[in-house]
């Protein structure tokens, strides 16, 4: 396998909407319209100019297969210390179970530790038990209640 990892650029945000919508979750919250709804490309922009955020992509032989955002989160708790949150982890479907998804948590772990994290935590949906027991294969364990609020506007 020659998977390569790196930052996002504007051109792969196509590809990585179709991966975000690639299952029934996200055809549900995707928007697939074409020209691409401008919300991405404006919130890309925002990820790329902020330090503390990473939108990382998964390549095989110059094919994305993978992504995940890290956000480093600076923290007074743990006697002041950064954490890395991972979140919008997603493997192309027709490359799931060769283990890219394990290859890119390596990876990002690795990262978290070269930024100092002390902590790397994650959130996943109920609903998707699969990648609930991917990350607690990982070592990854549920030692918290997450609670969401969505805002209506």
């Amino acid at each position: 396998m020659n998977l390569s990892f790196r930052e996002a650029l504007e051109e792969d945000i196509p590809a990585l909407v179709l991966m975000l919508a690639d299952d029934e979750l996200g055809q549900q919250r995707e928007d697939l319209s074409k020209p691409l709804n401008e919300a991405y490309l404006q919130i890309f922009e925002n990820i790329s100019k902020d330090p503390n955020n990473e939108l990382i992509v998964a390549q095989e032989n110059q094919i994305i297969v993978g992504m995940l955002q890290l956000t480093f989160i600076p923290y007074l708790t743990h006697i002041g210390s950064w954490r890395c949150l991972i979140e919008g982890v997603r493997i192309n479907s027709r490359y799931r179970n060769k283990g890219i998804g394990t290859k890119l948590f390596e990876w990002a772990i690795e990262r978290a530790k070269i930024k100092k994290c002390k902590i790397v935590q994650l959130t996943s949906d109920k609903q998707r038990p699969k990648a609930i027991r991917f990350y607690e294969a990982l070592g990854f364990e549920a030692t918290h209640k997450g609670l969401k609020l969505k805002l209506k506007y």
